[in-house]
């Protein structure tokens, strides 16, 4: 592939609804670009974009894949994004580096909640778009009430490009927008012009009114040559309508068939005229190394700054990491610099990425995407950079887990083979996280969703030999008293030699003041020497971490040591502790013991429709509203919810509002659990010891 300034280079994201034919439009672009032979199906596991086994085996895109190719004297770089929420990390990645967007949509099912979620985040970052109807050729297509789908979500900025010839609801061919020239569509995607059928005349005037007004909008210039009447140049049209569409006063529309390859050549021409290069797209500000930020142009003789987006770990030829390059250049066999770990990388490998299949090369310049094997420290939302000017730009944000599972293995002793895979498996996917939880003792993976955790575990049983089981993961409870007690532990032991003694009477109290055991001492006389103190605390602070009702930790308790005896010969450190664990039990029964359960704060994004459905839900959740606002196009819900409330909560309001809602959950405090909570937490305790 040659080599390509920044003006006539194109970065896109395709995305769109799961199933909407996002794979299958990519693989008729590189059909088109005679990179490929036929097109290949993702049914059938043999497109450019889908190859990961997993990808393979489920149908769907789970990754965003890179691919770069030619037309019209452009390089276009394509990145496939997946359509199902729970990869919603991968379409961060790629709207990263995206400078447009391409949402495809189904003739058949119309705006689904991808497509919606895809303009949200695309107004959002700030991204231009625009749309392809696919699947024009099938059964049930229905163009006309898709437009006006489109028309209903998103406005009269919704503009078709092209317009098709129909016959029985199904594409024959279309008409170009702007100039009214006909074409029908061979099976083979070929064009054959023909007359402008009569009654296409009159909406395609009205369509082409409508762009002129938003062309005229574009410069006071043409504004004022639109209120003289003159006709607008073609010229002038495509530069009127780019600018309407960089400042988002324009979708356009385009149609056709990715199957059949109908209408995608024309898409590709209009989308390399319409969106912006990496010239003309929103500029990048990086913070230098002494705190500072510089907006950098895209400039390749400039500083090197490039981000890296993605990484895979292929197992041929190890890590494989994508970057869009921002300012300088990348050049093979030469170092870079990361100065988030303060280490040079040496680059081997440099490629145009091409799938599965990259294709070497030996300079990435500022605005093109390229993609370097075998860095060793540097990971998904580094930055590149120079020794000599050290720069760092922005990470990829990715979306917060809203599913934690416990982790279990299959095999006994397989946990550090289980981690040690989850983390390399990180490296390809940062937006799941994994710990291992020391209070209850489970190794915790979240994640966006089910399937997002599913496909992780399939992974680790697939890439790394080693399978593991996914259950819900244990709320970690904690256990408090709401009375004062004094209670006297005495420890005596004799059996030859030296023996064992110490007694001390400790008063227990609630004290919300601070969370950890708060341990005092008012022994008067001499009654417990000085030297048996700490070992009294420390008696105390082992017995607190297992609490009488459930085994929870104890918290918000004062111990006050006020009395007891000791021997001379027989008292010891030991015997002073056992001594205070034996107080702690006797008091505590008799002290109110209570169960406390985390609360979390809840915030949850849905749109105004759905507001009823939620509220309910979050009743039956123990929930309590704290507030509602609007924003943007959605309302945001605050409450507070019980964390046990909360497991499948992810899944749950997927299903309750078709995906269109999200939420975020952070921890806020503990509360003492209602008594049919806490008579179930100590039941499922006691079963437990029984097992």
């Amino acid at each position: 592939m040659k080599e390509y300034p920044a003006s006539q280079i194109r970065n896109l994201a395709i995305m769109g609804h799961s199933g909407a034919g996002k794979t299958s439009f990519a693989e008729a672009c590189f059909f088109n670009a005679k990179l490929v032979e036929r097109l290949g199906k993702v049914t059938d596991g043999n497109t450019v974009m889908d190859f990961d086994p997993e990808e393979m085996r489920r149908h769907i895109s789970i990754n965003t894949s890179v691919a770069s190719l030619e037309w019209d004297n452009k390089k276009f770089t394509w990145l496939d994004t997946p359509g199902d929420f729970d990869f919603m990390g991968e379409v961060a990645s790629a709207l990263r580096v995206a400078d447009s967007a391409l949402i495809v949509i189904s003739a058949k099912s119309g705006v689904t909640v991808g497509a919606e979620k895809a303009v949200r985040y695309l107004r959002k970052a700030g991204i231009p778009f625009a749309f392809f109807i696919n699947k024009m050729d099938e059964e049930n297509a229905n163009y006309p009430k898709v437009m006006e789908d489109l028309r209903t979500h998103f406005g009269t900025r919704v503009t078709p490009m092209m317009v098709p010839i129909l016959e029985n609801n199904k594409m024959m061919g279309f008409v170009n927008s702007f100039n009214n020239h006909a074409h029908k569509l061979h099976p083979n995607g070929d064009l054959e012009d023909i007359d402008l059928p009569a009654d296409m005349e009159a909406p395609l005037k009205e369509i082409f009114d409508g762009m002129m007004e938003h062309v005229a909008e574009s410069s006071e210039t043409l504004m004022e040559k639109y209120f003289a009447g003159e006709e607008f140049t073609p010229a002038e049209i495509d530069r009127g309508i780019f600018e309407a569409v960089q400042n988002a006063d324009v979708y356009p529309v385009f149609c056709g068939s990715a199957a059949r390859n109908w209408g995608v050549r024309y898409t590709m021409s209009k989308l390399g005229d319409y969106m912006p290069s990496p010239l003309q797209a929103r500029p990048e500000t990086a913070v230098t190394e002494n705190g500072g930020s510089v907006e950098l142009k895209v400039d390749p003789k400039g500083p090197l700054a490039a981000v890296v987006f993605k990484t895979i770990a292929d197992p041929f030829v190890g890590r494989i990491s994508f970057f869009r390059v921002y300012s300088g250049e990348i050049k093979n066999n030469e170092s870079v610099y990361n100065a988030k770990y303060g280490k040079e990388e040496r680059i081997t490998g440099l490629a145009t990425a091409f799938g599965q299949k990259s294709k070497p090369t030996d300079c990435i310049k500022a605005g093109d995407i390229g993609a370097v094997t075998k860095l060793t420290v540097t990971r998904t939302g580094d930055t590149l950079s120079s020794k000599a000017k050290p720069l760092t730009l922005p990470g990829v944000e990715f979306p917060p887990p809203a599913l934690s599972m416990a982790v279990l293995p299959v095999a006994k002793g397989d946990e550090e083979k289980i981690m040690a895979g989850l983390r390399r498996i990180q490296d390809e996917d940062p937006s799941f996280i994994v710990e291992n939880n020391p209070e209850t003792k489970q190794m915790i993976l979240s994640g966006v969703g089910e399937i997002h955790l599913d496909v992780i575990k399939a992974k680790l049983k697939n890439k790394f030999k080693v399978d593991c089981l996914l259950e819900e993961a244990k709320v970690p409870y904690r256990e408090t008293i709401r009375k004062k007690f004094k209670a006297q532990g005495k420890h005596k032991k004799q059996s030859g030699g030296h023996g064992q003694y110490g007694d001390v009477w400790i008063e227990f109290e609630p004290c919300e003041e601070a969370e950890k055991l708060i341990f005092e001492e008012k022994v008067f006389g001499g009654s417990v020497p000085k030297a048996y103190f700490p070992a009294v605390e420390k008696g105390l602070m082992e017995a607190v971490e297992h609490g009488v009702l459930a085994g929870y930790p104890v918290v918000h308790v004062k111990a006050t040591l006020l009395d007891g005896s000791y021997h001379d010969v027989d008292s010891s450190e030991m015997a002073f502790k056992i001594a205070a664990n034996l107080a702690y039990k006797a008091a505590m029964p008799k002290a109110g013991p209570v169960i406390l359960e985390p609360i979390s704060n809840v915030k949850i994004w849905v749109p105004e429709n759905y507001l009823g459905d939620i509220m309910s839900d979050l009743n039956k959740r123990r929930g309590r509203i704290m507030g509602i606002e609007p924003k943007s196009e959605m309302q945001v819900v605050s409450a507070e919810v019980p964390t046990s409330e909360l497991s499948h909560y992810a899944t749950d309001l997927r299903s309750m509002t078709q995906g269109r809602a999200w939420f975020g959950a952070e921890f806020a405090r503990y509360e003492q659990a209602p008594d049919i909570v806490a008579q179930k937490v100590i039941a499922d305790a006691k079963q437990k010891e029984n097992d």
